[in-house]
């Protein structure tokens, strides 16, 4: 709040002399407007949109939820209101979705689901969705293209959750050893975010180093999770290997045990990163999980491994019967069935991954137009109407992306059901 203070009166030469100086004369004036300013309410107190010169109106205008602890607000929560709303879908049995995007048509499919399902949402992008958001035409040497694209719709998130009025926890997902340099230069856009606005750009990041030793897993782990707590973020760690094709990843031949996390693994995870004072994590263990959506029996998953690891985490605690001390993620959530949804979350799981899902309704989205349009979007004049009408009202990719956008809309919709991440905010 302080840094926020800050940014909002640093321009002054006058505050700036005051700092440097330290004279009492100096700093009162300044210690009167601190004073005032901790009385303003976070809205008052300058947004993200009032930052942009797109100040909330209407709807949006609110500064907190009914339903959800006072710290969550609209827009990208970090620090201590993302551990309270992590904390608060635990407490309450729901889970919150979390999508991969690659563009801002993405991005704010997820951003109207969520307000009209009255929830929370986790907006994510991987490598190579970021790649992706730069522009395939765009050089991504050392992840330039990648690192820029990530930022990029940092912001754009940034800038319309707050107008769609629903939290919002801005991540991303698997970040493998190979791709720490891309991780390394999002955290160089959010240290510099944070220089300037006393809270990260991003909520939280994903590394994923389930493919190597456990022991290097957990110490490349602690050495990144020792710089983003500094900036209140949250780390996920994977532990065990998801399997499937996602992004570019090839786990479709892993060695089935892989598939599992064991207890006393998730133990070990635990013990040591909390060794990072004030650190936050969560944890995407593995029971069976698969990207993508495979016929029925293929996949067989055991939500159950998460619970007893709840049970084995809080007796080496010491934590009474039934404790949750550790936050789980879903990951490979297209696809699943409902009873293991719902096991899952039961057993703490806070996060479920969705992408192929999504990549398929607002593919359909745009199939379902093309088909109901077929005989207007041939040429750009003549259609059954008339050898002269024109087409362009029909081949506008305006009209194609926002069928792409109302079939994620209610492919969403049923994600937030199956999560019991319906009616959160309490608008």
């Amino acid at each position: 709040r302080n840094l926020a203070w800050y940014r909002t009166m640093g321009s002054s030469k006058f505050f700036v002399a005051a700092l440097l100086s330290g004279s009492a004369h100096a700093l009162a004036p300044v210690a009167r407007l601190h004073s005032r300013w901790q009385g303003i309410s976070r809205i008052a107190r300058m947004s993200t949109a009032d930052d942009m010169g797109i100040p909330c109106e209407g709807e949006c205008a609110i500064s907190k939820y009914p339903n959800l602890p006072e710290s969550v607000h609209p827009g990208v929560v970090t620090g201590q209101a993302l551990v309270d709303l992590l904390n608060h879908a635990k407490e309450n049995g729901y889970a919150i979705p979390a999508v991969n995007c690659v563009t801002s048509s993405s991005v704010n499919s997820c951003l109207e689901a969520a307000r009209k399902a009255d929830a929370p949402i986790i907006i994510q992008f991987s490598s190579g969705g970021s790649q992706f958001y730069a522009g395939k035409g765009l050089d991504n040497t050392d992840f330039r293209a990648a690192i820029a694209g990530a930022v990029s719709g940092a912001y754009h998130v940034r800038a319309m959750a707050e107008q769609y009025g629903v939290p919002a926890i801005l991540h991303t997902d698997h970040c493998a050893k190979k791709l720490l340099p891309w991780l390394d230069g999002m955290l160089d856009a959010s240290e510099s975010y944070f220089d300037v606005h006393g809270e990260p750009l991003f909520s939280s990041h994903m590394i994923d180093l389930s493919e190597e030793p456990l022991d290097e897993n957990i110490e490349i782990c602690k050495s990144y999770l020792e710089r983003m707590t500094k900036m209140g973020m949250v780390l996920e760690m994977e532990l065990g290997i998801t399997g499937g094709e996602e992004d570019g990843v090839n786990n479709e031949d892993v060695n089935p045990e892989d598939l599992y996390s064991k207890p006393e693994e998730i133990w070990e995870v635990v013990k040591e990163l909390a060794t990072i004072e004030g650190s936050e994590i969560t944890v995407a263990a593995a029971f069976g999980n698969v990207h993508g959506v495979y016929a029925p029996g293929n996949v067989k998953l055991d939500p159950d491994i998460l619970a007893r690891a709840q049970v084995y985490c809080s007796e080496q605690l010491e934590l009474p019967k039934g404790s949750k001390p550790v936050s789980f993620v879903f990951h490979g959530g297209s696809g699943s069935d409902i009873s293991d949804i719902k096991t899952a979350i039961t057993a703490g799981v806070v996060k479920m991954n969705i992408d192929t899902d999504t990549q398929w309704s607002y593919w359909r989205g745009i199939r379902d137009f093309e088909a109901k349009y077929h005989d207007y979007l041939q040429t750009q004049i003549g259609n059954p109407e008339g050898e002269e009408k024109p087409n362009k009202k029909y081949y506008d990719p305006r009209e194609s992306i926002r069928s792409a956008e109302t079939s994620t809309v209610e492919r969403l919709q049923q994600c937030f059901e199956d999560l019991n991440c319906v009616g959160v905010l309490g608008l």
